[in-house]
């Protein structure tokens, strides 16, 4: 199984150019069903994706759901095993796919969690201060709700990403597959801020590149107090930290994500040109939003006609 697992990442990661957080999600919940496979087995006989079938990837998410794991997760390890499995048939490692035997687990919609417009604002506003990463950590939040980036594509920004006069930004996606995003200039004048408070850490990267030898567009846009490229984790615990001052407590990043699809949606935008900066390959994935967008009108309603209630109560 062992084998398996790392022939499979090497395809992710050569073949299909996923990115670094997905390949760790595949990596995970493989490593996960491998230990699971473990113990259905006896010392003499090793687990091995042929003698797995439907009734073992069952009675796996069934030991799941006792973990007390979100119906979401369920589904998506049931998709890597899925996606995993149909790797191994074309590499003649398996001859069926038991994980499409499965039913995923019914999932109830939730809508995203998006912040009002005055929250959004005085999230932006929260990093005060003259501590060594306030214009940073201001950047990084506005650089989020300024472009709907993910928390990914965030991090991997280089300096030769951004074109700062022209207001754009260079994202790479799912897949490794890039798209240029408008970027507005109150995050611009954050970024700007940000460069000139943090020239001495920048440089200092900069020559830390030159000296092991490393890419020169290897410059990371936001860095750590080391100097080095701001990890994932690094940004959601900078949101949080912020975010649980608003009125309704921390959110993570994904919320300045949606936040930004629907104001924009609220303004009027077009659901298509959503679509595109968001990245989505699907409209359907973007068509969410005019959910929490319809929501958000009611609620306006409700409050603001003198007989919304009463009409609501006839």
């Amino acid at each position: 199984m062992d084998d398996a697992i790392r022939a499979f990442i090497v395809y992710l990661d050569l073949e299909q150019g996923a990115s670094q957080e997905t390949i760790r999600s595949y990596h995970s919940d493989l490593r996960q069903f491998s230990v699971f496979l473990t113990t259905l087995s006896t010392p003499d006989s090793a687990p091995h994706p042929s003698t797995v079938d439907a009734l073992t990837i069952r009675t796996y998410l069934r030991w799941l759901d006792e973990q007390d794991e979100k119906k979401s997760s369920l589904a998506r390890k049931l998709s890597t095993l899925k996606s995993f499995y149909r790797f191994l048939i074309r590499e003649g490692r398996a001859e069926t796919n038991p994980a499409t035997q499965v039913r995923s687990p019914r999932q109830s919609q939730r809508l995203p969690i998006v912040l009002t417009k005055d929250e959004a604002a005085t999230l932006m506003e929260a990093p005060q201060g003259k501590q060594a990463t306030s214009a940073r950590d201001r950047a990084i939040l506005e650089t989020l709700y300024s472009t709907g980036a993910r928390v990914s594509e965030l991090v991997g920004l280089n300096w030769d990403d951004l074109n700062l006069q022209s207001g754009i930004a260079r994202l790479q996606g799912k897949g490794k597959k890039e798209r240029i995003v408008p970027i507005g200039d109150v995050a611009i004048q954050a970024i700007l801020d940000y460069r000139n408070d943090g020239t001495p850490k920048i440089q200092a990267s900069q020559k830390n590149e030159k000296k092991e030898g490393l890419r020169g567009k290897e410059n990371p846009l936001f860095l750590n107090i080391r100097g080095g490229r701001l990890t994932t984790r690094s940004v959601e615990r900078i949101v949080k930290k912020f975010s649980q001052l608003l009125p309704n407590g921390a959110v993570a990043p994904h919320a300045l994500r949606h936040s930004f699809a629907t104001h924009l949606l609220d303004e009027g935008a077009d659901l298509r040109v959503i679509q595109e900066i968001l990245g989505h390959r699907s409209l359907a994935t973007t068509q969410k939003y005019t959910h929490v967008a319809t929501d958000r009108l009611m609620e306006v309603y409700d409050r603001s006609h003198p007989r919304a209630q009463r009409m609501r109560k006839s």
